[in-house]
């Protein structure tokens, strides 16, 4: 029959700090065992005559904290089977920043040992008290050798524990860069409630690497931000400023919104996007996504108090969805190339319609977006070029344009010229697949292009102390090619 491994915390100082059972444990128990040496307890109990091993030599046996802590538990799990009832003693609260606790309540159910975890002080009850932090205004403790700024939230107070030396802190601080600004002040303490040892300094955030300040009881606590550059960032501040406005003490025009009037606003954000996109203008790029983030916010607000979703319904579907359809990463799937990729997406596609019930598609030109139109006439030449519906070379998509271009110019009424002027710019959006580039893109180019040529003609009017209307069209057309000249 297997047996007991009893888990106690030996406090985080001296032993003052030992609760009155876990003494009387210590001195009744036969085989007790601590994970390390490495603690104000330790002589104390020597003096005590209390006998105990540790497992300070399996540090030395791994090369990183996980293999130890499972070193350790396995050694544990292996005594503990025979039968035996051991006291496993670790620093602080057995709860709290201890792998190797974790690891025998998730295994010694298994192996049929009785895992009795008691209680200890923490090293969080003396870090309250001389940090002066009120854990109820919001509290958050992380691992320092696994510190992700996604889990950082400065509106917390934030312990950082296990900042054991300088590479952890160099780790610790690019992570909560991060979040805060280089000269935000972070408090690096140690040996916190082990009298003559105790160490408190604070400093800005980019000075926390620079001196060799830290040993197995060194924290960092950073205090909880107000400062507005910080909070902006975070996106649930995005989400609730925009409640706020569409709330009743919020923006009218906003208020008034609903998902069919905002309609084209998402349009002209994404094309301000690419806008930027075409001219590289990075801040511009980041501004415009703004704009479209929150064209999506705006919209899953209105959806929330509608009752219909919100918007973490909007991003739990979208992560779901990126997991499903990429099984070659997130499962045991594989692709070869970028083509192959696609082709597994679009079957997942059609396997998720089915799975919902939905119609098989019954055309190869189902679910292309209804517009832009340049967008939609090239998915659907693409659609159509799989099954060999398509012109066979660029020359016959030449043969066609002129055809095309000849009956515009023969049509006898304004609808009949629209219809051909639709079927000029469908032919010319095959020639752009021919030549390999984006309609879309192609077109926007040409805008700007424009643009820019046309701004220079006005500029030089400008400087004639004329209005542009007073030149002639020889005069414009003459600076327009001075514009091609300079390269613009």
């Amino acid at each position: 029959m297997a047996g007991t491994i009893i888990v106690v915390g030996l406090g985080p100082g001296d032993e003052s700090g030992i609760p009155l059972g876990t003494l009387r444990l210590l001195r009744e128990a036969d085989k007790i065992r601590l994970r390390t040496e490495k603690h104000p307890v330790v002589n104390w109990l020597r003096r005590e005559g209390i006998a105990f091993q540790t497992f300070d030599h399996l540090y030395e046996a791994h090369d990183d904290f996980e293999s130890v802590y499972g070193a350790i538990a396995e050694s544990l799990l292996q005594e503990a089977g025979s039968g035996a009832t051991l006291v496993y003693a670790v620093p602080g609260h057995p709860m709290v920043a201890e792998r190797s606790v974790r690891m025998l309540l998730a295994k010694g159910p298994e192996r049929g040992v009785k895992i009795d975890v008691r209680g200890g002080g923490s090293f969080l009850d003396t870090a309250f008290a001389r940090l002066g932090i009120d854990p109820v205004e919001g509290f958050a403790m992380l691992d320092g050798t696994a510190l992700e700024a996604s889990r950082i939230d400065p509106r917390l107070h934030l312990i950082v524990g296990q900042v054991y030396d300088r590479m952890v802190a160099s780790d610790v601080k690019l992570a909560l860069m991060e979040v805060f600004p280089d000269e935000y002040p972070v408090t690096v303490a140690s040996c916190l409630g082990m009298e003559g040892r105790e160490r408190v300094r604070r400093m800005p955030l980019y000075a926390l690497d620079r001196e060799d300040r830290f040993d197995d009881w060194t924290l960092v606590y950073v205090p909880p931000s107000e400062d507005a550059g910080t909070l902006h960032r975070r996106f649930d501040t995005l989400t609730e400023v925009i409640a706020h406005l569409r709330g009743p003490e919020g923006c009218p025009w906003d208020r008034k919104q609903t998902h069919r009037s905002l309609r084209k606003y998402l349009l002209e954000e994404a094309y301000e996007f690419l806008e930027a996109v075409g001219e590289e203008d990075f801040e511009a790029m980041a501004e415009e996504l703004g704009d479209v983030l929150l064209q999506v916010v705006l919209h899953a607000q209105i959806a929330r108090e509608e009752g219909y979703f919100d918007i973490r319904d909007v991003i739990g579907r979208l992560t779901e969805k990126l997991i499903r359809r990429h099984p070659h990463v997130f499962g045991e799937d594989e692709a070869s190339d970028a083509e192959d990729v696609k082709g597994k997406w679009e079957a997942i596609k059609e396997r998720e319609r089915a799975e919902k019930g939905l119609p098989k598609a019954e055309s190869l030109l189902d679910g292309i977006p209804r517009f832009p139109a340049l967008i939609r006439a090239t998915e659907l030449q693409k659609r159509a070029a799989k099954v060999g519906f398509d012109w066979e070379s660029k020359e016959d998509v030449r043969v066609k344009l002129l055809e095309e271009l000849e009956e515009l110019f023969q049509a006898d009424s304004p609808e009949k010229r629209e219809e051909e002027l639709g079927d000029l710019l469908f032919s010319a959006v095959a020639l752009t697949r021919f030549f390999g580039a984006d309609a879309e893109q192609a077109l926007l180019e040409a805008c700007r292009k424009f643009d820019r040529r046309f701004r220079f003609v006005e500029q030089r009017a400008a400087e004639t102390g004329k209005r542009l209307e007073a030149f002639s069209l020889e005069q414009l057309d003459k600076w327009w090619d001075e514009a091609k000249i300079r390269g613009l």
